[in-house]
């Protein structure tokens, strides 16, 4: 069934449907091309796929290009996403070489005759030298990179080379933006209500997927969705659990899958089995199945969302648009969904037993589960929905093209 935006009206209202339909027709008729690394495997990915289909339907022509890289220089792209946020690198030559190189190859063969060229985090961000620019160029940054360590300032340096040729930045939060002489704008991210990922689910349906998936509902539910990445702190995660059920019989869920620009998550994923497979509470599980995720945001009594650095974390807007409270770390764009003691609970991603005190909290009273269920819905449906975010985008292209 083809995407359209007149899908959304009764979810969001005539209003915000007939503000997208003016902003688009200043916009009818452009070209654009987003480029990022990966179709799926990702909160990128799932965004660009709702809102090229959207901006299609509005007759602005949007296309998407894949860039193809190998395992050395995937290697590479991961070791950057880790050293922006926190972690430690070694920028030899030959890392240079190799980053650039794929970029130089695969702008050989993709030809980018667009009005407006937006690529998406470092893995395609060199591919702007290699063109003789005609049209403006936006790169979208998903990445926390406001605390950069030695490393991280070397490395945003090298990678500052290139940015410097592009028209205009995007980045997730006000606390992102660099000092540099290029265009700045914020645009939050979203989820698509209408998603398999996210449109209501009959509880049959829910209860059948987490049966085929063998998660029995037998005690309350803490889950996890995430990519395997030490990031989002899996191991921390685990150690949360078991402080709370020295309270509270319930049971763990970690989900999530391996993408083809992320080389470790399948290290990751395999070490949590062989450390904690063998204990009948803990579910471990790769898939990438939007209708399991979807099952679980909702049947769960709690979200959790122990990232050490977060770029935004859709999956907390995810759980709370299924009325789900989140406890979840004080980093990143997390701040910006949960309103501590309102909809969910902030903590620090270092506080094991802060966190597990919280999340017991909501376990023991269901009516503070059910008021901050309701307040997150409200709060995904006022700020976070893909609506808001197309209507962005036009506005970003329109502006740039001087539509």
């Amino acid at each position: 069934m083809k995407v359209r935006v007149e899908s959304y009206r009764e979810l969001v209202g005539d209003d915000v449907v007939e503000d997208i339909y003016d902003a688009a027709r200043k916009a009818r008729g452009l070209h654009i091309a987003h480029i990022n690394s990966t179709y799926q495997g990702g909160g990128v990915a799932e965004l660009l796929n709702s809102i090229i289909l959207l901006m299609n339907d509005l007759d602005i022509k949007t296309g998407w290009r894949i860039l193809h890289g190998d395992l050395d220089f995937f290697s590479i792209t991961k070791k950057f996403h880790n050293c922006l946020q926190g972690g430690r690198i070694n920028l030899s030559k030959r890392k240079k070489i190799i980053y650039e190189g794929v970029n130089e190859n695969f702008s050989a063969f993709t030809h980018l005759d667009h009005d407006c060229v937006i690529v998406h985090d470092p893995q395609p961000l060199p591919m702007i030298v290699n063109y003789e620019r005609k049209q403006p160029w936006v790169w979208r940054c998903h990445i926390d990179i406001s605390r950069l360590n030695s490393d991280g300032v070397s490395l945003f340096n090298y990678l500052k080379t290139f940015l410097l040729h592009y028209d205009s930045m995007i980045v997730s939060m006000e606390e992102y933006k660099k000092d540099i002489p290029i265009n700045q704008r914020v645009i939050r991210p979203s989820i698509d209500p209408l998603s398999q990922k996210n449109v209501e689910l009959k509880d049959s349906v829910k209860s059948k997927y987490l049966k085929k998936f063998g998660i029995p509902e037998d005690k309350p539910i803490i889950t996890q969705v995430s990519r395997f990445d030490y990031l989002k702190d899996p191991l921390g995660v685990i150690e949360v659990f078991k402080r709370v059920r020295q309270k509270v019989d319930c049971r763990l869920v970690l989900i999530g899958s391996t993408a083809s620009d992320d080389p470790e998550g399948a290290n990751i994923h395999h070490r949590i089995i062989s450390e904690h497979g063998m204990d009948d509470d803990i579910c471990i599980i790769s898939a990438s199945n939007d209708i399991l995720v979807n099952s679980l945001q909702s049947l769960s009594s709690v979200v959790l969302q122990k990232s050490l650095r977060e770029g935004f974390a859709l999956t907390v807007s995810e759980a709370l648009w299924k009325r789900t409270p989140v406890v979840a770390s004080n980093v990143g764009g997390i701040p910006s969904q949960i309103m501590d003691g309102e909809n969910g609970f902030l903590v620090n991603p270092k506080d094991y037993q802060g966190c597990a005190d919280r999340i017991v909290r909501i376990l023991d009273d269901q009516k503070l589960a059910k008021r901050m269920g309701e307040r997150g819905r409200q709060m995904v449906e006022d700020n976070f929905l893909v609506t808001r975010h197309v209507k962005d985008y036009i506005n970003l292209v329109s502006s740039l093209t001087g539509k």
